[in-house]
């Protein structure tokens, strides 16, 4: 499971640096040219996206006890990813006001105001995505958690349910056991008895020999 992980690490790895050189291309680029370019880097970016997502799924199989590293590398990746959209915005917003002033004509100081509005929403936008990616992290996080929890109690009680069986068991042949004792206890209490018995007998049967004998003499 841990070889997927790392062979879409590789993958995302590449593929991020060649996003970078890309948008660091956008704003020298002119015409159709940036046009391509462009269009090249929205594809690379979706494809980023999807190794993400197939990272996540690949951390989601991997044992409890073992997550926290990979989950730590997922958000790291993540911010990476928010980072390259950022980048690739501001580079589109240059290159968006420089065909609007070659279409519309626009002065350098109009321009300006609006790119400094737009990467002003860019910005906020960043920040909301941020957050919204904070909590559905700190989501995952607590799932993660109720699911080794639900685990470890699920354990707990095969635990408890091993120990009660176990408990009857035990119940069951000290009861066969104190039947067994109280048996052999009876025996022997009857067979006391009986050579108490025997011993009486044979004692009165030779006091009577001796005594008659005695007598007849």
């Amino acid at each position: 499971m841990s070889s997927d992980f790392e062979s879409y690490e590789q993958d995302f790895a590449v593929l991020t640096a060649e996003i970078t050189g890309r948008i660091g291309k956008v704003p020298k680029l002119v015409g159709d040219e940036k046009k391509q370019m462009v269009a090249n880097v929205e594809k690379q970016l979706e494809e980023a996206r999807e190794l993400l997502e197939q990272m996540e799924l690949e951390v989601r199989e991997i044992p409890p006890q073992s997550r926290g590293m990979y989950s730590s590398r997922m958000r790291s990746y993540k911010q990476e990813m928010g980072k390259l959209e950022a980048d690739f915005k501001r580079s589109r917003i240059a290159y968006s006001d420089e065909v609007r002033n070659e279409l519309l004509g626009d002065d350098g100081n109009s321009s300006e105001n609006q790119r400094a509005h737009l990467l002003d929403n860019t910005e906020r936008l960043e920040r909301s995505s941020r957050r919204l990616e904070a909590g559905y992290q700190i989501a995952v996080e607590t799932e993660q958690i109720g699911q080794e929890m639900l685990e470890n109690l699920s354990h707990d009680r095969e635990k408890i349910q091993r120990a009660r069986e176990r408990l009857r068991e035990t119940d069951a042949n000290l009861g066969k056991s104190s039947r067994i004792l109280t048996g052999m206890l009876r025996r022997i209490i009857q067979n006391r008895i009986l050579i108490v018995v025997l011993a009486v007998i044979v004692i009165f049967t030779t006091m009577m020999a001796i005594y008659f004998s005695v007598r007849g003499r």
